[in-house]
């Protein structure tokens, strides 16, 4: 397995629902924040079906409160919110659209996403729709549309290769170090109260042991994180 230790200079960050990024990759967000990198968190959805069920309305406004303030707490420099409705993100041409115009504008070095090959966790739990169809919108942004310049000419000036870490991956092959960073994916995660409340008592040990599995299993001391390391093209 790949230790992923290079601190990219940007990076940027696209997940589903407004609480995914800090349970998928937050100790890695934070630990690249914290070297300087450039991070910018992008969230698909408005997470108006989570929480506690009530007026969506109310829930999307009390969530993308939540996002900001766990982004402040990585130490996430940009946060974006593309306001589709939950359960409703399908891999189309205008998700790919405003997906390319994000990586051509931000101009990252690495792209972080979920991997929507990952659907089966056990017997217990399937992969979100959400999750899946926006793994497969952000690696088709990334290659090819947002390298070459045919695809979506107006979405800006296409980019080099780009590095795609896919997290929440059965298939792992790339880990980065977290250490001394796992207090602050906690926090983060427990700033999402409306979707992770009931589980705060639980988060703490939950979450660190995680990261010690991990660490072991790429062969490592210490705490990680595991993501599928990928590249699109020849």
């Amino acid at each position: 397995m790949h230790l992923y230790t290079a601190t990219p200079d940007s990076a940027l960050a696209i997940f589903a629902h407004p609480d995914d990024g800090e349970i998928s990759c937050g100790g890695t967000l934070a630990k690249w924040a914290a070297q300087g990198c450039h991070v910018i968190l992008a969230v698909a959805t408005q997470g108006d079906k989570g929480g506690d069920g009530g007026d969506p309305g109310r829930v999307a406004a009390e969530r993308t409160h939540e996002l900001l303030e766990a982004g402040k707490l990585l130490g996430v420099t940009d946060v974006i919110q593309l306001a589709y409705l939950d359960g409703e993100l399908d891999n189309t041409a205008e998700l790919r659209r405003r997906l390319v115009t994000l990586i051509r504008s931000f101009r990252p070095q690495v792209v972080l996403t979920g991997d929507p090959t990952a659907v089966f966790f056990g017997d217990l739990y399937y992969n979100h729709r959400d999750h899946r169809q926006l793994g497969w919108a952000v690696l088709d942004a990334a290659f090819p549309a947002a390298r070459q310049r045919g695809y979506f000419p107006e979405a800006g000036e296409p980019v080099d290769e780009l590095e795609v870490l896919l997290a929440a991956t059965l298939e792992p092959n790339a880990a980065v170090g977290i250490d001394g960073f796992v207090d602050k994916k906690i926090l983060a995660m427990q700033a999402h109260r409306a979707q992770l409340a009931r589980y705060e008592d639980a988060l703490d040990a939950a979450v660190s042991e995680r990261a010690r599995q991990a660490a072991r299993q790429a062969g490592m001391a210490g705490q990680a994180e595991l993501f599928r390391l990928v590249q699109g093209g020849a």
